[in-house]
């Protein structure tokens, strides 16, 4: 891993239930072009048996292109276009590595979900959290060597797709998300809540080791790429 990964990265991180808390991308209005207001965290995606510098390519990106570290904040200073009526608009990630895990910060019209099976070929495992804030579920998706196992919406776990539906089944009800039949929810109703959030982000945390520094939404200055459009990455 080089230094251009950012600072702090290696670092043990703050769990992933705090992801509970993030926006994402606008929904429901107009778009504005502008990240800040569409809403600029689009996902965050996990991936293990590769470096950053890697994953940024698999996602898109042309490896040489890095930035200098930046920080969530400075994502704002870059002209990014969300939209464009007439083609893709732009998608940004920043980059870096936390508990064994490379992860990617994606910010406008990025390529995650897309490119799930992509970025899990070779043996390669992937977490994917995309928060839809003003479309609730938000999505979580589990991939390995190519194909997506599982995946499912937070609230909604009891319904499931993938390879391998119920392979964080066990999970999810240690975790008192689902009762032991897998199907039927622990508490009913409570399915979009903050707390009940929490505790599937948190059992997908523990099944896999993921960790995110809650600075890499804050100061954390992290290497950013394009990997979709022709977004301006010189910062104003």
């Amino acid at each position: 891993m080089t230094e251009r990964t950012g600072e702090g990265a290696g670092q043990d991180g703050d769990g992933i239930q705090w992801l509970a808390e993030i926006g994402g991308p606008g929904a429901g209005r107009p778009p504005t072009g502008d990240p800040g207001t569409d809403g600029a965290v689009g996902g965050v995606l996990f991936a293990r048996g590769i470096t950053p510098e890697e994953l940024a390519r698999r996602m898109g990106a042309d490896p040489a292109t890095a930035t200098e570290p930046i920080s969530d904040t400075e994502i704002r200073d870059l002209d990014i276009e969300v939209y464009r009526p007439s083609g893709d608009g732009d998608g940004v990630i920043r980059v870096g590595m936390c508990a064994g895990w490379s992860f990617a910060i994606e910010y406008g019209d990025s390529t995650g979900g897309e490119l799930l099976t992509e970025i899990a070929r070779d043996g390669v495992e992937v977490v994917h959290f995309r928060p839809m804030p003003e479309q609730q579920p938000d999505l979580l998706d589990y991939a390995r060597d190519g194909a997506v196992l599982c995946g499912f919406g937070l609230g909604e776990e009891r319904w499931r797709w993938g390879q391998e539906p119920d392979l964080l089944v066990p999970d999810l009800v240690a975790a008192e998300v689902l009762e032991a039949d897998g199907v039927t929810a622990r508490e009913p109703g409570r399915g979009l809540d903050g707390a009940a959030r929490r505790r599937t982000l948190g059992a997908v945390e523990r099944r896999f080791g993921l960790s995110l520094p809650r600075a890499a939404l804050g100061g954390l200055r992290l290497p950013a790429y394009a990997v979709r459009g022709t977004p301006d990455m010189a910062l104003r």
